[in-house]
């Protein structure tokens, strides 16, 4: 017979929380938690490969729901290599959105700071900040 885990060693094997573990399950990522008789669930080896595949998908900064279509894929991935394929470029394309952003931020807090350490008088960082404001308007 399989192993069977409590929702405790559950947490402790995966890092994920008794909450997290519920909203999972509510949610439809982690389908096929069986319970015991008085309503204890029980996790399979299934259940903890989803789970590491859910938490590494999550640090690639796919969503839960793009999560959700991932997992679906991961059921028969020769035929939804298409999809596997546009759904990772379309993820790229927001990281690399993200890294430009704060490529830009970075290089304006860096003037602020040198601005900064030179000036006798006022605050470059707050005057900078409070000009960047009035940009968006």
């Amino acid at each position: 017979m399989a192993r069977q885990y409590r929702i405790g060693e559950v947490t402790r094997r995966t890092g994920v929380s008794a909450d997290t573990l519920r909203y999972y399950e509510r949610i439809g990522l982690l389908p096929g938690v069986s319970r015991t008789a008085s309503g204890m669930r029980l996790y399979d080896e299934r259940n903890l490969s989803r789970l590491r595949f859910i938490r590494r998908a999550q640090r690639m900064n796919f969503s839960l729901e793009e999560i959700g279509q991932l997992l679906k894929m991961r059921e028969d991935p020769q035929h939804a290599r298409d999809e596997i394929r546009q759904l990772t470029a379309r993820k790229l394309a927001e990281v690399e959105a993200g890294l430009e952003e704060l490529t830009l931020l970075r290089n304006e807090l860096s003037l602020l700071l040198s601005l900064c350490r030179g000036s006798e008088d006022g605050c470059p960082i707050l005057e900078g900040i409070e000009q960047g404001g009035e940009e968006a308007t």
